[in-house]
């Protein structure tokens, strides 16, 4: 199992010491740095910008939001990049929620699955560039023929030619249909919320993916990318410490995140066990009572979610994570002396 430093997105400022954050990376034997978006900071800029100082290291995102741009822009930008990075490039992308495609970049988010679908087929043609890029779909048809087109546009070609037809494909993925389909299309997965105790869940439905006619994995060459806090305690009182600082933000994924009606985070912690929780924490903080729900977050959840332990229970627990299937473990780590501690005792 490898190890990714997960950058994550941007708050209300810039993050400072991310530059130092990304060279230990490099230098204490990181596969790969990711980087996130949501609706501030995007996804590839501040992975070129901080990734020029590498030269080892994987550059991935986790997670572009499709709807952002269109699946020719998204693959201009991979492309792009992998040119600069010397083939380092790994295109991680998700659908996001209705919330953020409709009210931020005001898209439709009907058939998020057939939308992915295609965005990742045209994606392949542009890298590939056997031939001018097409799609009949419905969603991303080229040429445009639809409402006020103008009837001049034609199939083009990357004007550059890609360093790799084959950059790696990972997409974020949650519900049964998503995860099957993406282990059918993609190269890799990036779970949210994936634990040792919940991973049997996601087995029949990566199963009925890898079975499909056309497959481009197995099992035995796809990734799976997780996503947890890793950080190492002295006693049992430092961990509880750990424990209660993540819960707000659990809190806001479980109840906070996408419209009462439909928040895939919310059930994903439904699929885990937590329905009765999940419900009684998005009540309470969709109507502005963050810290009782955050209160009502159960202490093993966090715990499962994360790795949080001594140095000999961390490595313990990491092994766990392999044991499922996970191929990286993207960690987010606040300090360089976390990271290089954190390192050597996942070596």
């Amino acid at each position: 199992m490898k190890l990714g430093l997960q950058l994550g997105y941007w708050g209300a400022q810039p993050p400072t010491g991310t530059a130092e954050l990304v060279a230990a990376a490099e230098e204490a034997g990181f596969d790969a740095i990711f980087t996130a978006e949501a609706w501030g900071s995007d996804a590839f800029t501040p992975l070129a910008w901080w990734g020029r100082e590498t030269s080892r290291v994987r550059l991935g995102t986790s997670i572009v939001q499709m709807s952002g741009r269109s699946p020719t822009s998204i693959a201009m930008h991979a492309l792009t990049l992998d040119h600069l990075s010397g083939g380092r490039v790994v295109l991680g992308m998700g659908v996001s929620g209705p919330q953020v495609v409709e009210g931020w970049y005001g898209q439709p988010f009907s058939k998020p699955l057939a939308r992915t679908r295609e965005v990742v087929d045209i994606i392949r043609q542009v890298l590939a560039r056997e031939d001018k890029v097409t799609n009949d779909g419905p969603h991303y048809p080229l040429p445009y023929d639809g409402p006020g087109a103008t009837g001049l546009g034609k199939p083009l070609k990357p004007i550059v030619h890609p360093l790799r037809a084959d950059i790696p494909i990972w997409l974020g993925a949650e519900g049964p249909k998503n995860v099957a389909q993406t282990a059918e299309i993609a190269d890799g997965w990036i779970p949210i919320f994936y634990t040792p105790t919940s991973a049997g869940m996601y087995q029949p439905w990566l199963d009925e993916g890898f079975a499909r006619t056309g497959a481009r994995r197995t099992r035995d060459d796809f990734e799976i990318a997780a996503t947890c806090h890793v950080q190492i305690v002295a006693n049992a009182t430092e961990k509880q410490a750990v424990i209660d600082t993540m819960k707000p933000v659990v809190a806001l994924y479980m109840g906070g995140m996408g419209a009462k009606e439909q928040n895939f985070h919310k059930m994903v912690f439904e699929r885990m066990g937590y329905g009765e929780t999940a419900d009684q924490v998005q009540e309470l903080f969709l109507g502005g009572k963050k810290d009782e729900a955050t209160a009502l977050i159960p202490d093993e959840l966090v715990d499962d979610m994360h790795i949080i332990g001594t140095a000999g229970e961390v490595k313990e627990r990491a092994a766990q994570w392999e044991e499922t299937g996970v191929t990286t473990l993207l960690l987010s780590c606040r300090s360089v002396e976390e990271l290089c501690t954190i390192a050597e005792v996942l070596a």
